[in-house]
């Protein structure tokens, strides 16, 4: 049976009834700005809309869906399709103008593959006046088969010109206890471990499914160790700490690893079908998806820490029953019954704080030595949480 490329929004019932019904309609419109909060799978959406999109077959798949068994949808559903690119804020804190005039540029290109080009761009409230700018006439006036789709946190986030562009789409925020009850759904976990995977992925339900199916179940086991050391983090001294976090990156990085493996298998199998100007494109988009991979990667690392710290704060506060990473129950207990529940939150801000760095190109390692120093500080019961800085 084809699977409908839809089924993959989950929690979205009217987002997915609303993508069919323009699909079937062909009320295709050239620009979508996707509103919700983080984890309320917009991205999932908009990968999957692109795919229908994309779709030589068009609507013709179930329910008015792609119809799943084309290359084209294989190459979409694996995020690796030459027409399909997605974006994400390269600056500081916000797009750069060169990576919107870059956009700009790639638009004027007729499409490798299909018949139409898909541009999905991550967090467009991070688009400032000046890249906002260089990007209107485009995104008003794009050139025919070219479909814009933006990611924003709420509609008021993002600058007014962008918004009175774009077909609005809102997505509903998703408690974690029904998340986790779809990521059981999917893929057959008991319930303890579809919430860790949730409190892992930072309650996205999709990153959630991908972390419980991983091949080799890598970063289940990448979890276990990291809270295996963060229950002994309060025994450890400034070396074992330094030592700790360099470990946490290039597990990170061996993480990564496996993806651009499987990046450059695709463009190789496929080299002969796409010209020279083609494959230099490819092969930035494949840079720009290992780069996202990377900060993925470590955003996951520091949601684990933050999540054991959350844990302690629960114990601390004599509510056990809420704590998440059941299989290290013990740990947890130990170092509850000792913490200061006002010294973990002050932690978690400082956490949320260094964590926050990354965006600002900070060292992934001197990132992760903070946190780490910070776990230590708040769990070993001396003195109080340290605050170096970035």
């Amino acid at each position: 049976m084809t699977q409908d490329a839809f089924d993959g929004i989950l929690g979205q019932p009217q987002v997915r009834d609303y993508l069919r019904s323009s699909l079937t309609s062909e009320r295709i419109t050239h620009a979508y700005l996707f509103t919700g909060p983080a984890g309320s799978n917009k991205t999932q959406a908009a990968f999957a809309f692109a795919q229908a999109l994309v779709c030589p077959k068009g609507a013709k798949g179930p329910r008015g869906s792609a119809c799943g068994a084309c290359d084209g949808c294989s190459r979409a559903k694996r995020r690796v399709h030459p027409d399909v690119h997605f974006y994400a804020p390269e600056g500081a804190s916000a797009y750069l103008i060169e990576q919107i005039r870059e956009i700009v540029a790639d638009v004027a290109l007729a499409p490798i593959q299909a018949k139409r080009k898909i541009y999905i761009i991550d967090r467009a409230d991070l688009m400032n006046v000046n890249a906002a700018n260089a990007f209107l006439k485009t995104l008003e006036e794009p050139p025919e088969g070219v479909v814009f789709i933006l990611l924003g946190r709420t509609r008021e986030s993002v600058l007014p010109t962008i918004v009175s562009r774009c077909q609005i789409v809102p997505f509903r925020h998703i408690p974690p206890t029904e998340a986790a009850a779809i990521v059981s759904q999917n893929t057959g976990a008991d319930a303890a471990l579809a919430r860790q995977a949730i409190e892992a992925c930072s309650g996205s339900i999709t990153r959630a499914i991908g972390f419980i199916r991983e091949k080799g179940n890598a970063r289940i086991h990448f979890r276990q160790e990291l809270l295996y050391q963060l229950a002994r983090a309060d025994r450890m001294d400034d070396w074992q700490i330094l030592q700790l976090a360099r470990r946490l990156v290039e597990q990170s990085k061996a993480l990564v690893d496996q993806v651009r493996t499987s990046l450059e298998e695709e463009l190789e199998e496929n080299r002969d079908l796409f010209e020279r100007s083609a494959i230099r494109r490819i092969e930035a988009r494949n840079k720009r998806q290992l780069s996202i991979k990377t900060l993925e990667y470590l955003h996951q690392c520091i949601a684990l820490v933050k999540s054991w710290l959350r844990d302690v704060m629960a114990v601390a506060a004599g509510t056990p029953e809420l704590v998440i990473n059941e299989d290290f129950a013990e740990e947890v207990q130990r170092m509850g019954a000792r913490a200061d529940i006002a010294r973990i939150g002050r932690a978690l801000v400082a956490i949320e704080e260094a964590e926050d760095a990354l965006d600002y190109n900070v060292s992934p390692e001197t990132c992760l030595d903070v946190i780490l120093f910070q776990v230590r500080e708040v769990l070993d019961g001396s003195g109080h949480p340290c605050e170096p800085s970035l």
